[in-house]
């Protein structure tokens, strides 16, 4: 199973509703098992993580006014691929990847008043 990343908006009855995804594959937000091995890893944890941790127990939905907090956590997680990788075992490239796949998931969430989930 693979973790997708999504951008959402409200409906009129505040029911979320998907945007269509890139057709380029940049919905990818990395394995299943990088729920705990790496977002919800206690070294993601230690460097300042709080909303990818949430991972670790139930998929992410980081609502339209927490987009901006989301957005510089992803930039805190960025500073720290190399170490990510290497404590997950998955690498650096891979980390910065799906790192760079939900990082433009949020600025669409931010341009359209969305919010992102991840499952």
């Amino acid at each position: 199973m693979t973790l997708l990343v999504h951008t959402f908006v409200h409906d009129e009855q505040g029911k979320w509703q998907l945007l269509d995804d890139p057709d380029d594959g940049s919905d990818m937000a990395g394995f299943e098992s990088s729920r705990t091995k790496l977002w919800g890893s206690e070294h993601a944890r230690a460097v300042g993580a709080r909303f990818f941790p949430e991972l670790a127990a139930d998929d992410l939905h980081v609502q339209p006014e927490d987009v901006e907090d989301f957005l510089a956590e992803c930039e805190l997680m960025r500073r720290h691929t190399a170490e990510l990788g290497a404590h997950s075992g998955y690498g650096e490239e891979y980390v910065a990847a799906r790192l760079a796949n939900i990082t433009r998931a949020a600025l669409r969430a931010r341009s359209v008043g969305g919010g992102v989930l991840v499952w």
